[in-house]
């Protein structure tokens, strides 16, 4: 059961820290805490079971106390604007907020609120996962995007040997250089680096810009 805890806990820091370069590692630390934490509250109703211990129902009166300790504390705050919560506060602080269940002499008393808690923790990270699940598949995290972005350049660059390699094709098909239909003078392979006809090859002529002669391929 400690070490349930300990790997909820410690999955959950991990992919947050791995969430600024993966989101897919991330998504995974975060499923192994919920698993986790599901055996962490399955052992804890085990143990109500095995001692025939009440487990609380969840609209139980006890029950929704524990889960009203967040609202409560923010109620209760004495500056209306305090924007303050739970997450904002200490290990400690957090704690004494529910020593009343954690610190009961009652096993039975300790072992739900736990179960409560857990219930929270759950539902939250429910919530999460599917928020990042929906982040994954449209966008992807840091390293994601890299491997998506190499992907993309080495279909670029396969394109461009193909055009290359069909525009050599093309000048041996050709023979040797056409005159300027403009000037009669030598032309040379060019590309077209704008335009309708951007990226294929034409013949030039050699004086340009004085002659602006061209021959397509």
């Amino acid at each position: 059961m400690v070490q349930a805890a300990r790997s909820g806990r410690q999955n959950i820091a991990e992919g947050s820290r791995a969430s600024a370069t993966s989101s897919q590692t991330e998504l995974r630390l975060i499923n192994v805490a919920r698993a986790s934490l599901e055996e962490l509250l399955l052992d804890y109703e085990d143990y109500l079971r095995h001692r025939r211990l009440p487990i609380w129902e969840m609209q139980s009166a006890e029950a929704q106390a524990v889960r009203a300790v967040p609202a409560a504390f923010k109620r209760d705050q004495a500056d209306p604007s305090d924007q303050t919560n739970l997450t904002d506060l200490s290990d400690a602080a957090r704690y004494a907020l529910y020593a009343t269940w954690l610190e009961h002499k009652d096993s039975a008393v300790r072992a739900n609120a736990l179960i409560c808690l857990i219930h929270q923790a759950n539902y939250l990270l429910d919530r999460q996962i599917a928020a990042m699940e929906n982040a994954f598949i449209t966008g992807g995290g840091y390293s994601e995007q890299l491997a998506t972005a190499r992907l993309q350049k080495r279909r670029q660059d396969q394109t461009d040997q193909s055009n290359l390699a069909n525009q050599t094709d093309q000048i041996k098909d050709k023979g040797k250089p056409p005159l300027c239909p403009q000037c009669a003078g030598l032309m040379s392979l060019r590309t077209a680096k704008t335009g309708a006809n951007a990226g294929q090859s034409f013949w030039g002529c050699t004086l340009y810009p004085s002659c602006k002669g061209t021959v397509r391929l």
